[in-house]
């Protein structure tokens, strides 16, 4: 069908919330307040062994380790406020919020974490019926939480993604998705196959090696670059100038490619003296580009 020059193009914006929208990860900040010291090394343990899905190992130890068993909802509520956001997440949602271009962009947020915990570290800041964690079930008696009813970590984020796709007319191509670390591969490969996009917030490479774009800063309207830029195809000052009119100055915008290369050095037979000089010892390398 013929769409007009001046017709609205709608996207879907999902983000991941943990390390994405904040600086540090929910559960570590659950554990302190609970005191249960080794939150880490338990993480870390069942990522190892692939005995749940990754991202889903907080959901995992909420409903079977004996150190969280005193959570309550309370606490996951009282988490949520402790939990320290990026810089301007606030204006992230409000610039997302307006029409830009001929396009409008709805901003939801995609977590593995309890949905109590992100939806009241973001307050005010993206309505409720927008964060999608993971959902339990209390026991009515105790509190305790008694059953993990939806976690969306790995495929559980793509089926979100689908459902608010579905909800809202957006074609899959049209869908950005905005994640940090290897819990969000599966549905960065998702979106990436089906000509969506996708933005890294982490130097990580697993993640790196399959986003479309990296960005790197503490300011959450960050990730607005490659959507101006990549969707929008704005230039440069006018994506200073989008900024500079929400007060925020632009400073430091470096545009560097980096390749990681390692040579593993197979051995040589022995030279004759002579013609040793010609033999050279590679070693690795990190070389950067623009």
């Amino acid at each position: 069908m013929f769409k007009s020059p001046d017709a609205v193009t709608q996207y879907l914006v999902a983000s991941d919330f943990d390390k994405t929208l904040s600086f540090n990860d929910s559960g570590l900040v659950l554990s302190e307040m609970m005191g249960v010291r080794d939150f880490e090394e338990k993480v870390a343990g069942l990522a190892k062994i692939n005995f749940v899905q990754q991202g889903a190992e907080l959901a995992y130890l909420l409903r079977h380790d004996p150190g969280f068993r005193g959570v309550r909802r309370e606490h996951l509520i009282e988490t949520g406020k402790q939990v320290r956001l990026k810089y301007n997440v606030d204006l992230l949602t409000q610039i997302l919020g307006q029409q830009l271009g001929n396009c409008r962009f709805e901003f939801h947020v995609i977590s593995a974490g309890p949905t109590e915990v992100v939806r009241s570290a973001l307050e005010g800041i993206v309505p409720p019926e927008r964060v999608f964690g993971t959902d339990f079930d209390f026991d009515p008696g105790t509190g305790e939480i008694s059953a993990v009813r939806r976690v969306p970590a790995g495929y559980g984020k793509v089926a979100v993604l689908q459902e608010l796709e579905s909800k809202l007319h957006v074609s899959p191509d049209r869908t950005i998705y905005i994640g940090d670390g290897s819990s969000d591969l599966y549905v960065m490969q998702h979106v990436n196959s089906r000509d969506g996009h996708t933005i890294a917030v982490s130097e990580a490479k697993s993640i790196g090696r399959i986003a479309k774009r990296t960005v790197l800063s503490n300011h959450s309207p960050s990730v607005l670059v490659p959507i101006l830029e990549d969707i929008l195809k704005w230039d440069s000052a006018q994506i200073r100038q989008l900024f500079a009119s929400h007060g925020l100055t632009l400073q430091d915008w470096d545009k560097v490619r980096t390749d990681w290369l390692a040579f593993h050095e197979e051995a040589e037979p022995e030279l004759p003296l002579e013609h040793r000089w010609r033999t050279a010892e590679l070693k690795p390398l990190h070389l950067n580009g623009h």
